[in-house]
């Protein structure tokens, strides 16, 4: 799009890459008198925002600077011999599927940084704070940034230590279970996954992703490519999360802040999804046929759970957290992105990839207004939302609970939408799989997720009614008449009908009750992270064509053996 220099661009990965450790470091030195501000906390905050701006901006010069004429092409590539007895490089690049996940990580990044400078999470000194934001943005750019396999295994394995430290001292309630449940499941899939990376490269000879890519396993027995995919998908699996390796997730969603909980469902999970496109596709494809048809089963099921696991947390009595059900419904949509990978086609690999940046940005706008309406009414409960704030968002903060809707049914995949293209492209995919899939087994997959479509409809919409819209006002009764449970999200209370039960009138919703005092809407600084989160779900729902362009020749080129 615009002319820059293969040079620049080289330097321009590498800074995205090294720039946030660089900040972390500089985020716990002691701040420069003339930048302290009102206090240290505030200039190390500030400090936060300026080095994920650069980083962004970084990005977005190297977008521009991408030729879109040869997305399959790997561009701003630098490598350089690391340890040469074991042929590792420190080897970088991007083509069409990297370059959108670099972009929505420095972008999620940013946003976070922006918000927490206005509304810090409480906890520990910001200053570590800041620093754990930083590496994990480092550790996530260099994942999709990597063409080495054990640099991609380094990467992969550094998110993990700051994610525990954001959940275990800045989470909610039972953080310290959560974190650590979240860190032994993924510490214990990526031992396994360094194992299958080593069968790959030892048996090969190297560890180069791009020349293991262009011979397409030719170089692997059959018998090696299964042992390799089933060691490496079983812990990509975890990170995804596919079920049944799933369960860290809620816990680890519930406990985090709001900033861990965007971070972790809009870049950590697409690193995952990631492994399986970059490397068990092209590396592994003999052994990728193997486990296809399990891999959309597991996909399936976890499609199903779910949206079913949030359909009981949204019913009326069960006490559902607000932050679990849309932990749950990632596990959900992750499935979908599974399902097209497992097709081994191009339309399904494709409608993963758009499916991943879809997920990004969407269920990282519904975190952060999650955040929002937690921050404004001191609770996630489901019950305790369609009773305090229902009826509702709408009359009491209507441009939060306008918001909220929008999330939803963007998360639903309605047309128009983001969400919409990645899970009919998945669905697209199932009903014309690879050449040597069972096409039988497929269609009985895609008719499952598209079940599942239909369940994660139901599940948004009863969120929205409940929290948006709350509880159905009661008809007005007679003084000794109770009025009809059935009609309320609030049980009736049990009281003497000769002594009328006290009216609460901020609680109880009914026709004669004054309205609830208004909660406060979207501040400024929300405003600012959000929007852009909101202006490109629209504009991939509306413009897919600008996504799909640059996945699709990389696609073909990778499942083609290195031919473009």
């Amino acid at each position: 799009m615009i002319g820059i220099s293969e040079s620049v661009m080289q330097f321009l990965l590498a800074l995205i890459v090294v720039g946030p450790l660089i900040g972390a470091v500089a985020a716990l030195l002691p701040a420069p008198p003339g930048l302290k501000g009102t206090s240290p906390d505030q200039a190390v905050l500030r400090h936060g925002v300026v080095v994920t701006g650069a980083i962004l901006l970084a990005a977005i010069v190297l977008a521009l600077g991408f030729d879109h004429d040869q997305p399959s092409k790997m561009q701003a590539t630098t490598d350089i011999s690391w340890i040469p007895a074991l042929d590792v490089r420190i080897h970088l690049g991007i083509d069409g599927i990297s370059l959108p996940l670099l972009v929505l990580t420095a972008l999620l990044t940013f946003l976070c940084a922006l918000h927490s400078y206005f509304k810090m999470p409480s906890g520990p000194s910001p200053k570590a704070f800041v620093a754990l934001i930083l590496v994990l943005e480092s550790g996530t750019l260099a994942t999709f940034a990597v063409l080495d396999l054990l640099l991609f295994f380094l990467a992969f394995e550094m998110v993990l230590i700051p994610m525990y430290f954001l959940i275990a001292r800045w989470g909610g309630e039972q953080r310290t279970r959560a974190a650590w449940k979240f860190i032994l499941y993924t510490l214990l899939g990526s031992v396994v996954m360094l194992l299958g990376l080593l069968v790959i490269g030892l048996d090969s000879g190297t560890f180069d992703m791009v020349a293991l890519a262009t011979d397409n396993g030719r170089g692997l027995t059959t018998s090696v490519q299964v042992i390799a995919v089933l060691a490496i998908g079983i812990g990509l699996a975890v990170k995804t999360p596919m079920w049944p390796l799933h369960s860290w997730l809620p816990d680890a969603h519930t406990a985090a802040p709001t900033v861990g909980s965007v971070l972790l469902a809009g870049v950590m999970l697409k690193m995952g999804t990631y492994g399986f496109v970059r490397i068990v596709l092209p590396v592994a494809p003999d052994g990728m046929r193997e486990f296809a048809p399990y891999l959309a089963a597991f996909a399936v099921v976890g499609i199903i759970y779910g949206s079913l696991a949030c359909l009981a947390l949204a019913r009326r009595g069960a006490k559902g957290d607000l932050k679990r059900l849309i932990a749950y419904s990632s596990v959900g949509h992750m499935g979908f992105v599974l399902l097209g990978i497992s097709t081994m086609s191009p339309t399904g690999v494709n409608g993963a990839l758009f499916a991943n940046i879809a997920h990004g940005l969407i269920t990282g706008l519904l975190f952060f207004l999650v955040g929002a309406v937690k921050d404004r009414t001191g609770t996630t409960d489901l019950d305790t939302l369609a009773r305090e704030s229902g009826a509702a968002l709408y009359g009491r903060a209507p441009r939060l609970g306008g918001l909220l809707a929008f999330g939803a049914v963007a998360s639903l995949g309605l047309p128009g939408l983001a969400g919409f293209w990645g899970e009919m492209l998945a669905l697209f995919g199932a009903f014309e799989p690879a050449d040597d899939l069972s096409r039988p087994a497929f269609l009985t997959f895609m008719a499952f997720a598209a079940f599942g479509t239909l369940l994660t409809a139901a599940y948004m919409l009863i969120v929205v009614r409940r929290v948006c819209m709350g509880p159905t006002a009661r008809p007005a009764a007679a003084p000794d008449e109770p009025a009809p449970a059935a009609l309320s999200d609030e049980p009736a209370p049990a009281t003497p009908s000769a002594v009328p039960a006290p009216v609460d009138e901020a609680r109880a919703p009914t026709a004669d009750a004054p309205a609830r005092a208004a909660l406060a809407d979207v501040h400024g600084y929300e405003f600012a992270a959000w929007t852009p989160l909101v202006a490109l779900t629209v504009l991939a729902g509306l413009w897919p064509a600008a996504l799909l362009g640059l996945t699709d020749p990389a696609v073909q080129k990778l499942l083609t053996g290195g031919k473009s």
